[in-house]
């Protein structure tokens, strides 16, 4: 089950500023002049042949630098913080999850599953928080079973 790049399966994906703020925030308190990336929970609506990421937070995450499957990720703290941002706003929903990148890496696909708890077909927004070139740092994914 390969990650495809959204674009060919006919989907636009628009992410809101604020989004890539919390990331790059997320990442500088986290993980700044490290190896380490953060990963989060992104919120919107995916119900049209637009994805729309409207908002987001920051999920505790670590990983093994030596071994890509070892990874921990609080599922409790998913579902409480997904129950708070539902009275909130009802009409932004769980569609997926995010992280700073730069690239796919090995794990990403079995966390990827654990989103499906979540959501039926998850999301998957990657932001290269130490771009330097010009364009939008951002790459979406969904999995193509």
């Amino acid at each position: 089950m390969p990650l495809v790049d959204e674009k060919l399966v006919q989907k636009q994906v628009s992410v809101a500023p604020l989004v890539l703020l919390s990331v790059v925030d997320h990442y500088n308190r986290i993980a700044q002049n490290t190896r380490k990336r953060v990963v989060g929970v992104i919120l919107g609506d995916n119900a049209t042949d637009t994805i729309r990421i409207s908002n987001s937070f920051a999920i505790p995450f670590e990983e093994d630098d030596k071994n890509p499957d070892v990874w921990f990720l609080d599922h409790n703290y998913i579902e409480s913080m997904n129950e708070m941002f539902k009275k909130i706003n009802a009409k932004e929903r769980l569609i997926g999850w995010y992280h700073s990148g730069p690239k796919l890496k090995s794990s990403d696909l079995k966390i990827n599953d654990v989103f499906k708890r979540y959501t039926p077909n998850p999301t998957l927004l990657i932001v290269d928080v130490k771009q330097s070139g010009v364009g939008i740092p951002t790459d979406a994914y969904i999995a193509i079973e």
